[in-house]
């Protein structure tokens, strides 16, 4: 269920998705109000669950992450054993930035961050080695053309 903001609340979490950095001063100051009811409302967002945790955004260039790939994964295996396997091997691989469970002809979809295609590689043989897959696509983004974690308020 949805959680109930008010204009107030968006334009907070507005503020705090460009910068979460920014000192509560300067929050109320653009979004017209005082510290305190900024303070409290944040508070309340993170007791409710709105804001998760703040974090700091890093450039995965920058850090020689330089390959962005996009996994298309299909399995013949749907048995809860397999799929708490599955799901906690890609938990505990710190390439996989976000995996998806899918509709249609696709089961699962990885966006997998590495240095380069043998980087790719030896993530790609250690995951066939613990868990059955039927299928693997591997994609190459070429460009990225838009990232964001900014969500449409």
């Amino acid at each position: 269920m949805a959680a109930r903001l008010d204009e107030m609340d968006r334009k907070i979490l507005a503020e705090l998705q460009e910068d979460a950095a920014q000192s509560l001063d300067e929050i109320a100051k653009k979004v017209g109000s005082s510290k305190t009811p900024v303070w409290n409302r944040i508070k309340r967002m993170k007791e409710s669950g709105v804001i998760l945790r703040q974090t700091a955004l890093l450039d995965a260039e920058a850090l020689g992450l330089e390959a962005c790939f996009f996994v298309l994964i299909r399995t013949s295996e749907h048995e809860a054993d397999w799929q708490a396997k599955f799901l906690k091997s890609l938990r505990e691989r710190p390439e996989v930035l976000e995996a998806h469970r899918l509709a249609g002809d696709i089961d699962y979809i990885l966006k997998v961050r590495v240095k380069n295609a043998r980087a790719y590689d030896i993530f790609y043989q250690a995951l066939i080695s613990e868990v059955r897959i039927f299928n693997v696509t591997a994609l190459l983004s070429m460009e990225e053309i838009k990232a964001s974690t900014v969500l449409p308020l």
